[in-house]
């Protein structure tokens, strides 16, 4: 049956809410959604993926909406339990002298979440354009675009905390400023590469069962 235009909007605006829950549930839930590294200092995320798959399906608007989502939970979760370098993700934290209050925290919160939520959509478009038979590649498509949305985020969080923050990251850190490159460039590296690997593989998954559904096959 024909979707009218305002029953598709509605069914955006369920979609967008559903996803918005996981990203909350994902975050507020111990060891699901931010998955904590002392060694490195840093959270491990896993709650990008419905930012990713939601880009994907809805599109990049409402992927940068999710994204949004995404980096306001981080800005509560660093605010209201910080570590080391929460002072990195939200301006409300200040840990010694010259490390937090600043607004640059906010850039790193939200900027990076918000592309991630853009990226995959035109990642996934542009691909299903160039390969000449879209309906045999539309899993790699999806896989690729999980990758592009996944790496987004870590290569702007860590390249962002290296310029805005790099000299408080290395005393917070204990390091000297000429190690924090290394830091940055072993997560981008390391923990990025496995964070895309996994984000990729489960909303490729999520995404090509939706896809399914009746009421998306329209739009993917």
């Amino acid at each position: 049956m024909k979707q009218t235009k305002s029953s598709a909007d509605i069914l955006t605006m369920v979609q967008l809410a559903l996803l918005s829950a996981v990203i909350v549930v994902l975050a507020t839930v111990p060891y699901i959604g931010y998955i904590k590294i002392p060694v490195l200092a840093i959270q491990a995320t896993t709650i990008h993926i419905p930012v990713i798959v939601g880009s994907i399906l809805l599109g990049w608007k409402s992927g940068a909406f999710l994204g949004g989502v995404f980096g306001l939970t981080s800005l509560i979760i660093n605010t209201m339990e910080p570590g080391i370098t929460s002072f990195c993700f939200s301006p409300f934290v200040e840990l010694g002298d010259g490390m937090g209050g600043n607004p640059l925290a906010l850039v790193v919160c939200f900027v990076p979440r918000i592309l991630c939520g853009i990226v995959p959509y035109w990642v996934y478009q542009g691909l299903q354009k160039l390969f000449r038979n879209p309906d045999n590649t539309r899993k790699l498509s999806v896989l690729l675009a999980g990758i592009a949305g996944s790496m987004t985020n870590t290569i702007l969080v860590m390249s962002m905390i290296y310029l805005f923050f790099g000299a408080q990251y290395a005393e917070a850190r204990g390091l000297a400023f000429e190690a924090v490159l290394g830091v940055v460039l072993s997560v981008v590296g390391i923990n990025g590469t496995i964070e895309a690997i996994i984000a990729a593989l489960i909303a490729s998954a999520v995404v090509l069962a939706m896809r399914r559904a009746t009421f998306l096959k329209r739009r993917v």
